[in-house]
């Protein structure tokens, strides 16, 4: 059985989410203020977090960084009244997995948290290689031509991304899906952005330039070796 913290201010959402999930088969804590689920987190044991960002007193956002600070390593879904592409942005760099905007249906919780929930790094590689770029997926460590390169949480994740599909092109609308987990519409202006973003990272002049754009489609990282 699956133990979740839900950490959450709106008393009927509250009650709400832990009937569900209890209904489900989970096993539910609750907390109503940052400072007490900051408090669950740290001092229990669980296998995801749903956490609010907008909490009286300790936001969410500073309890998921502090958590993260600490080296909690379980998947964090984010609930958050603000749909602005920096908002996630924000919330996503500061080590969510997931987020929902609200209101949302507890169906597509459910998806979301069953997907992260299912997410381990048992039976896959803990190493990926490309060309003289190393990725060590358990230490999340990037290391480019023997120097480390440090990415955000969701640059990795979209270097891990390019890399699992090396050599092959992927479109916008596939790491819409499959990184930022966008069921409606894509981000395409965020995930350019990124791609910038690690390009200028990992393909630092004068390194061979790994990550490429196929115009009109998507990108590709190719394995140069």
């Amino acid at each position: 059985m699956a133990r979740v913290l839900i950490v959450e201010d709106q008393k009927k959402l509250l009650q709400s989410l832990r009937r569900g999930l209890e209904e489900e088969g989970y096993e539910v804590i609750t907390a109503a203020t940052g400072e007490e689920g900051y408090y669950h987190a740290t001092t229990g044991s669980f296998d995801a977090v749903v956490l609010d960002l907008m909490l009286p007193g300790r936001s969410g956002l500073e309890v998921l960084r502090d958590l993260r600070a600490r080296g909690f390593a379980k998947p964090v879904l984010i609930l958050t009244a603000r749909d602005a592409v920096e908002d996630r942005v924000r919330g996503l760099d500061s080590g969510a997995d997931d987020y929902l905007v609200k209101p949302f249906a507890f169906a597509e919780l459910l998806a979301r948290l069953r997907a992260l929930l299912r997410r381990d790094l048992s039976g896959r590689e803990l190493f990926l290689r490309a060309d003289d770029l190393e990725v060590d997926l358990l230490a999340r460590r990037v290391v480019r031509d023997g120097v480390e390169v440090e990415l955000t949480k969701r640059e990795f994740e979209l270097l891990e991304y390019l890399l699992r599909h090396k050599n092959a092109t992927v479109t916008r609308d596939m790491i819409a899906r499959d990184v930022w987990k966008e069921t409606t519409t894509a981000p395409t202006n965020v995930i350019d952005v990124y791609i910038t973003q690690l390009r200028k990272k990992v393909d630092r002049p004068p390194a061979r330039q790994l990550i490429q754009t196929i115009r009109g489609v998507g990108y590709a990282l190719r394995d140069n070796s």
